[in-house]
């Protein structure tokens, strides 16, 4: 009996030590990612939001001016173009992708057929970079070579479309190029809302009558608020932070016409060797971001909660 007992309780320490190590195990194994992680991401943001308060130029110094970089950056004529460029670009690329996303899924809804092969070509640009597109369409609107050249060979000699040389114009070039690449994911998650959504609730408009447009607008359309939300939350990250698009569709030329705040800020950081200036249009950027990025995580954890 004595040796039953003394067996038993060995075990129950090693049982125990197994089960706290098995606790323990997942964190010690995320521990190293989540370090660097608040480190590389979150200590350099810190890093930049103190430089922002410094007058570094070429290399980072610790000459604290207060907000006076940011009050310098609001005296700026070119910060100025690129934040209108920013609202500009920004709400022309949200709301036509939403439009064109949308008319794609209630098209694909319609189960059609070859919607696979469809499905596939319409959401292929999402899966090129930025530098890929911007580079396609700096072909496509080059006016010695792509669209207008193309249109001018067919003899319609006084057709124009040389918008990426006009600084009025460019800035739609990037808007036309965002779109083509982007729509295609907006129309997924319409496409996946709509697929969702009961299928009783349509019959029901349809016995009542109601023809197909009036159902998608006064029925389908209130019930994907929600995929509506998160993809202009989406969208307008995207805008916000575009750099890649700018740098290889245009430059941000002509001039400065088509700077958008990311470019602004790597020009004036890394070329013009103001990195405290940068860094304030860096920590603006950031702000924008976070104005987005927290409403729609407030509504995620607030439908969590309810649901």
């Amino acid at each position: 009996m004595k040796n039953i007992a003394t067996t038993r309780t060995g075990k129950a320490p090693r049982a125990a030590t197994s089960g706290g190590l098995q606790a323990w195990l997942p964190r010690l194994v995320l521990a190293p990612s989540v370090a660097i992680s608040l480190f590389f991401v979150y200590g350099f943001m810190l890093w930049t939001f103190i430089l922002s308060l410094t007058s570094s130029r070429m290399l980072p110094s610790y000459d604290f001016v207060g907000f006076g970089q940011y009050a310098r950056l609001m005296q700026n004529e070119r910060w100025w173009v690129a934040s209108t460029n920013l609202m500009i670009f920004g709400t022309l690329f949200v709301l036509i992708c939403l439009v064109i996303g949308a008319l794609l899924a209630m098209l694909l809804d319609q189960k059609i057929r070859q919607e696979g092969v469809l499905r596939t070509v319409y959401l292929y640009p999402m899966a090129l970079s930025f530098i890929v597109t911007g580079v396609v369409w700096k072909w496509l609107l080059n006016p010695s070579l792509g669209i207008q050249a193309m249109v001018q060979s067919w003899g319609f000699e006084s057709f124009r479309f040389d918008w990426i040389v006009d600084p009025d114009m460019a800035i739609y070039t990037l808007v036309i190029a965002a779109v083509w690449q982007a729509s295609g994911f907006v129309m997924a998650l319409f496409l996946a809302g709509l697929r969702g959504i009961d299928d009783s609730i349509v019959k029901a408009a349809q016995l009542d009558g109601a023809s197909l447009p009036r159902i998608y607008w006064r029925v389908v359309m209130p019930c994907l608020r929600p995929v509506v939300f998160s993809a202009v939350m989406i969208l307008a990250h995207i805008a916000i932070k575009s750099f890649d698009l700018v740098v290889a569709l245009t430059g941000g030329g002509p001039g400065y016409a088509t700077d958008l705040p990311a470019t602004f800020m790597y020009a004036h950081a890394f070329n013009r060797s103001q990195i405290g200036l940068g860094s304030a249009s860096a920590m603006l950027m950031l702000g924008g971001v976070l104005a987005i990025l927290i409403p729609y995580l407030y509504s995620e954890l607030r439908s969590r909660r309810h649901g």
